[in-house]
């Protein structure tokens, strides 16, 4: 199954194997450390394939590997890779595919973690990191030297949400015998499907949409085969291993994802339109509106939008911002999204940035739209437009 129509009959099929559990539908949580075996010779066998099946417990259970499978068929990878975090998967992909020399373009609008792991991990080990505007395109082909390894995206960004011209920047990386590694938590494997766009690695923060419930951390690497040994070998090297009981969350939510997301995805839209309106906001952050600056290339791309976007306010006094997000009954404050539940943040985009500079006039925040009925979220957020307006 490939084709996009069947994703919704795959997601619930795929990494399930009744016939193996007693007719259990859902795989089983396996917690495992010690696995035995009956012979010297079946020892040293699973010694030789401990990529590929049940041999210790930190190289995944059976509960890891139904999730693995499940993820990699629905974004037509060849193999996934489960890590114990977002982080810990892109960790693993860059501490695996570069070494002392190699040299990193990576998009300026990434995920702000990830340029600590560049600016001091990284480059501890002798490789060197050059961040490019992420409407740059075709244009990195420019920025490519003889030693680079490897172009990392990001699209959308997570804060600001430029869309990237993909291709382009796959093409220009590949003409140049260069990597292609891009975070797809946004869209996940139902929106955006990376290597049908010259992606080699996709990577998912599964804490968020795969998992859906804000209960569980988790990471996913998926590759093609040429990849998939050497960043498992790097995610070994490091003590990496997912929970068991993460992995089984993981396959629960991952189960429901398509109805999810089109609830966040019309609920997303729905505040974004309204907010567009409203006088207290100077521009709202979601490529999914016709006049956002990314459309064109999102409805090229992508098949949805999830509910994650931004929106930059009107200038107003800190003392009125902390009025409207403090009263907030919906809405909470937290970091992370995805889940059920709707979030605003506010961010500072121009605090993370080099190779390009933001500037807004006045605060931005970051919305994620949970499943709450719709109408509600746009009255608690009518509400805190009162409290800002009667604070400033």
């Amino acid at each position: 199954m490939t084709d996009d129509s069947l994703d919704d009959t795959l997601i619930g099929h795929a990494g399930c194997r009744p016939q193996d559990n007693h007719g259990i539908i859902n795989p089983p949580v396996y917690h495992a450390s010690t696995v035995l075996f009956p012979s010297v010779a079946a020892l040293e066998e699973a010694v030789r394939d401990r990529f590929d099946r049940v041999y210790y417990g930190r190289y995944g259970t059976p509960t890891t590997f139904a999730l693995e499978e499940a993820v990699a068929a629905l974004e037509q990878g060849d193999r996934a890779i489960a890590l114990p975090s977002g982080l810990a998967a892109i960790a693993a992909t860059l501490t695996a595919l570069l070494k002392a020399g190699d040299h990193l373009l990576m998009v300026d609008s990434v995920y702000e973690p990830v340029r600590t792991l560049c600016n001091r991990t990284l480059a501890r080990f002798g490789v060197t990191t050059t961040y490019y505007d992420p409407l740059i395109g075709a244009g990195v082909a420019d920025l490519i030297r003889p030693e680079t390894r490897l172009v990392y995206l990001e699209s959308p960004g997570s804060l600001t949400f430029e869309v990237q011209d993909i291709p382009a920047i796959a093409a220009a990386a590949h003409a140049a015998g260069a990597l292609v590694a891009m975070d797809n938590t946004w869209a996940t494997p139902l929106f955006f499907k990376p290597f049908r766009h010259g992606v080699d690695i996709s990577i998912h923060a599964a804490t968020k949409y795969i998992v859906g419930h804000s209960d569980a951390m988790l990471g996913l690497v998926v590759t093609k085969d040429p990849h998939y040994r050497t960043i498992k070998a790097s995610a070994q090297a490091m003590g990496y291993c997912a929970a068991p009981d993460d992995c089984y969350l993981a396959l629960r939510g991952l189960r429901t994802l398509s109805v999810r997301l089109q609830r966040h995805q019309e609920t997303g839209l729905a505040l974004a339109r309204w907010l567009r309106q409203r006088p207290e906001v100077a521009q709202v952050l979601h490529p999914g509106l016709p006049d956002d600056p990314g459309h064109a290339l999102w409805r090229r791309d992508f098949s949805g939008a999830t509910g994650l976007f931004s929106i930059v306010l009107n200038p107003v006094s800190k003392a009125a911002l902390a009025a409207m997000l403090d009263g907030m009954t919906l809405f909470g404050m937290g970091f992370s999204w995805g889940g059920f539940e709707s979030l605003i943040l506010p961010v500072k985009p121009e605090a993370v940035r080099t190779a390009t500079s933001w500037s807004a006039p006045g605060p931005t925040l970051r919305l994620h739209a949970g499943l709450e009925d719709p109408q509600d979220l746009i009255t608690d957020l009518e509400r805190g437009f009162d409290r800002l307006r009667a604070a400033s």
